[in-house]
This record gives C-alpha cells, structure tokens and sequence, in this order.
C-alpha cells in the first residue's frame, strides 16, 4: 500500500519529488511532461476557456504529504501563492497520524435549485405545487438520462414562502442528486426546464430559476485526534482551545481563524478544478447560520488530554464536468490525488482544512505565526536573489536577524559571504 510519510520530502530536488510521485500515483510519462510545463496549458487553449483571454498566469503547485484519511494514504496536490501553507499541512497530517490520521464522512451531492414565483397567492399556490411534485420530478428528470440511468437526479421537490419589501414570493426548490459532478450546470438545466410548468401550475410569473450555491446538503463533518505529547504538553492544548473558543465568541477572530482553514481547503480545490468561490461563499454562509459568524471548527480535549479537532463545512465539488476534464495539468493533479468520487474528494479537502486550521492555532498558540511564516518568505526571498543553497541557511538568518528581507540585501549578504 502506498505510503504518504515521506520523510524530508521538502529537501529533495524537484525531479526527485516528481518521482515520487510518479511511483506513488503510476503516472505516465505524459502526466511527467505536463508537470514539469509551466502551468499546463497554452494562450489557445486558455482561449478557449474565457472571454477576451490575452494570456496565462501560474501559480506554484506542491504536494502536501504525510494524509492518512479514512485508512487511506494520499499526496495531496495544493495550488497556493502564500507560503508556510502546505508544509503546515504536512506537519498537522504526520502530528494526526499517531491517532489513525483523519475520519472524515460526506453526504451525497445533492444540489439545490431555486425557482423565484412572483405575482402569486402563495398560501394557494404551494399545495398546488406539491401535488404536482411526480410531475415536476419527470420534467426535470427528462434533462439528464445520464443521472437517471444511474439512479440519481431529481428526487424532491420543495417549497417556502419568503417575504421582500415587494409583497410575498413563492420559491420552488428542487433536491437534485448530481454524483460526482459539482452539478451547476445541470441545476440550472432542470430549473429553467419546468419554470414553465412552474408558472402554470401556480398561476404566477417565474423570474430567477438557478441553483444555490448555499450546499447545505452537501456537508463534510469530520475530526482527527492530536497527541497532547507531540504538541508539547497540557499547555498548548489548553492555548489552542482557548484560541478556538476566542474565534466562536468573536467574529472579527472568527473571519481570519475561518481564512486558516480556507488556505487549504482553496488550494486544494484550486489544484482539482473546482469552484473556489462557490465553496467560499457557502463555507462563510454556514459559519452564519445561528445568526452570528463563528468557526467552522471545534477544538477540545478527550478524557486522555490529546487534542480533539472537528470540522462541519459544506463541500459542493466534482470529479466530472466542467474544467476538470479539459486542464491537462489539473486532470494530472486529480490523478495524483486519486479520489475515485465526489465525495471522497470532499473528505478530501475537509480534511486539509482541519489540518490547516490545526497548524495556524498550534503555531498561534504557541511561538506566534510570523515566525516560521517570514523565514518560508526569506527562503524564497534568498531563492530569487540567487543564493546557492549551502549558502540560504546564513542568508536567511542574517536577514531574520536584521529584520530586512528583500532581494538587494540577499545579494549584499551574498557577497559578503
């Protein structure tokens, strides 16, 4: 079985990385081709994906190591600019490890679509509505054979009455069983299909038929359990459940306790082609609901003193569909990953936002964050003035210790040496 514990991964060369993961994911010479390109793609193929495209931008791709989730080993690709990330990562999957890594559980991928009735008597319209549910469904359903061959697609259909400065709406919502796409596109498919039947039904006008991004279906929940001894005792656990309990109680901590946990989740559906925004969007929204934004995770000790992490997030992503079939370098990045499902791809990505949101607590909790953060800055600093790497280590700490980082006092420190 495949082994994610790779020791003193970050110090080999890059070929040398590339080869353990070529072994790791039995990647072809291909995939090898297109890891070492710059970016994957060329100006016509990028043209093919936007409007008005006049170029390509690329982002550094690494590999967090060391994920053990549900018993399952995993390299992970993540897709960031900000150093310190994805060794964070690393280091809070090798602490999980001790306790059997991360359990994490997704529900299906189902998908909301909402259909707006105006110019409606509500209270009437609804039993309408849902006696015409089996209708509706097979309307729907007559859009995708594919989900329906499978036994997905359409399953129920819902309604609520909302209340707007305009007079009183009607909103029809479908429950929508995509599989293993992020299902946008098909959402949006069956709403405007039986926004018609919508409107006969009801007697009303249908303006908006679209789905929500609000995945409140689609729920990640999970947890893993770090040794109070590898965190350096009683202390720091209690430090890091008090810092989780300062992000629940105030949200100006909250937003950048909640930023922690999406530096991983985004960088790794950045690598796997999915919809940041959407996850985002819905990650922050169900850190409302109680009508107060708090944390998306929970942190306590067990009856033995270890540190307990739990998170609950929606995850609305897909491993069909959309880019993830046409980017040759993000169809490499999934094969690395290697999730055979959509929602092993969401157990996935859960758990590197505990792990991330682990890592900067630990570190907050502890020696501060800007330690380790501006050295990973130095490093790269020390790279792009050229300093050869028998000499970064003397650079690095000349400059830490001066408080300048840049790249003219690399060069002078460089020259000096």
């Amino acid at each position: 079985m495949a082994d994610s514990s790779i020791p003193k991964f970050h110090e080999k060369t890059r070929d040398q990385r590339i080869k353990i993961v070529k072994l790791f994911a039995s990647l072809s010479k291909e995939d090898v081709k297109i890891l070492k390109g710059n970016g994957g793609i060329a100006f016509d193929e990028a043209n093919s994906m936007v409007e008005n495209a006049i170029g390509t931008i690329s982002f550094p791709l690494g590999i967090a190591t060391n994920f053990k989730i549900n018993g399952r080993d995993y390299l992970i690709p993540m897709v960031i600019e900000e150093p310190s990330v994805i060794a964070a990562a690393s280091k809070a999957a090798k602490t999980a490890r001790k306790h059997g890594g991360f359990t994490i559980q997704a529900d299906n991928s189902y998908s909301i679509g909402q259909i707006q009735v105006v110019d409606v008597d509500v209270k009437s319209a609804i039993p309408k509505v849902m006696k015409a549910s089996n209708e509706i469904l097979k309307l729907a359903n007559s859009k995708s054979k594919t989900l329906s061959k499978m036994g997905k697609g359409a399953k129920k259909v819902s309604c609520k009455e909302i209340k707007t400065k305009s007079g009183k709406m009607l909103v029809v919502e479908l429950l929508i069983d995509v599989g293993d796409a992020m299902g946008a596109n098909v959402t949006n498919t069956m709403c405007e299909e039986i926004a018609p039947l919508i409107e006969k039904i009801t007697g009303g006008r249908v303006i908006l038929r679209i789905l929500s991004n609000y995945s409140t279906k689609r729920l990640v929940k999970g947890k893993a359990i770090f040794d109070k001894e590898e965190l350096g005792g009683k202390e720091i656990v209690d430090n890091i459940v008090l810092a989780y309990q300062f992000a629940t109680n105030d949200p100006y901590r909250a937003v950048t306790h909640n930023k922690g946990i999406m530096n991983g989740i985004t960088a790794v559906a950045n690598s796997t082609g999915q919809d940041t925004r959407a996850i985002e969007a819905a990650a922050h929204a169900y850190a409302s609901r109680n009508g107060k934004y708090t944390s998306l995770t929970e942190w306590e000790k067990d009856k033995n003193g270890n540190l307990v992490g739990k998170i609950e997030i929606p995850m609305s992503v897909g491993i069909v569909g959309g880019i993830t079939s046409v980017h040759p370098m993000i169809k490499v990045c999934n094969k690395i990953l290697g999730a055979k499902s959509a929602k092993e791809l969401a157990c996935v990505i859960g758990a590197v936002g505990l792990a991330q949101n682990f890592s900067a607590i630990r570190a907050l909790a502890s020696e501060g964050i800007q330690k380790g953060h501006m050295k990973l800055h130095a490093k790269n600093i020390a790279a792009n003035a050229g300093v050869p790497k028998n000499k970064v280590g003397e650079v690095v700490s000349r400059m830490i210790s001066e408080e300048n980082i840049s790249v003219t006092r690399a060069k002078e420190i460089l020259k000096e040496l």
